[in-house]
């Protein structure tokens, strides 16, 4: 099976990264294009990986196709794929707000599988949820998956509203992580503590929640009442929490990040 990623940007080249060690890829290299010869120099010196800059010399005898590029820049590429491409090979976009019906439209495909990608797969401890167009074979769709569990764990929805929805949770979520450890690390840097200790306050912190989180049944909420005890610390800190209705604005936000998607796709 040959798999090409079309794009090395951040994204594309963790997706290349995971991939390329994949058992499913031992008889044949990952392939990867890119147009930036800066990373096409850099890459080619990478033996996991075969390097293009043309893509007719690597799109039509590709199997499974990933296309990891801006969506804005989706459109003049899509012109250039078009006349490459045969009915049997399978397009999996990492693109955010472009519909599987506007794939098929712009490159005439039938087996596309649409993705939302998040940014921990840099570490392999992303989340992919995935959706299908009806053309994509049950053979194929497992394929792609293992393919895509090499960045971390993948999640199979049945439409692309769930795509949408997961962009506001997974996708655009570790923004929001940064964002509440951003506050923390500068409640602590104002409670005095230096920057080294801030971080390990912090990172720690979250990273042993998460594991409590992991290694048990028990909902968040239930944590929450664990620590929190009647006029203590934690409970006022909470209290502030409801009183400011912190719990509200992040629904929203979320929300936020998925309506956001549903209307990059409509403009698509």
């Amino acid at each position: 099976m040959k798999v090409l990623v079309i794009g090395a940007g951040n994204m594309g080249f963790t997706y290349a990264e995971g991939m390329a060690s994949c058992p499913l890829l031992s008889k044949h290299k990952l392939r990867i294009y890119d147009t930036d010869p800066k990373k096409i120099e850099t890459l080619s010196q990478d033996d996991r990986f075969e390097v293009y800059h043309n893509l007719e010399d690597c799109l039509p005898k590709s199997d499974v196709v990933f296309v990891a590029v801006k969506p804005y820049h989706s459109e003049a590429l899509f012109e250039q794929m078009k006349p490459m491409l045969n009915k049997e090979q399978v397009i999996v976009s990492l693109m955010a707000g472009v519909t599987i019906d506007t794939i098929q439209q712009k490159l005439n495909a039938k087996k596309v599988i649409r993705t939302m990608p998040n940014l921990p797969a840099q570490v392999g401890k992303g989340v992919t949820s995935y959706t299908e167009s009806e053309d994509v074979s049950k053979v194929e769709l497992i394929l792609v998956r293992n393919l895509l569990d090499t960045t971390g764990t993948s999640i199979h929805v049945d439409t692309e509203t769930f795509i949408d929805a997961s962009t506001g949770i997974s996708g655009s979520g570790p923004a929001y992580v940064f964002y509440f450890m951003q506050s923390m690390l500068e409640a602590a840097l104002k409670m005095g503590f230096s920057d080294y200790d801030s971080k390990v306050l912090v990172s720690n912190t979250f990273e042993g929640a998460i594991e409590l989180f992991n290694q048990s049944n028990i909902s968040p909420e239930r944590w929450i009442n664990k620590v929190a005890s009647k006029g203590g610390t934690t409970q006022a800190a909470i209290d502030s929490m409801e009183d400011n209705n912190i719990k509200e604005l992040i629904q929203e936000a979320a929300y936020a990040a998925f309506d956001r998607a549903v209307e990059l796709g409509k403009d698509k």
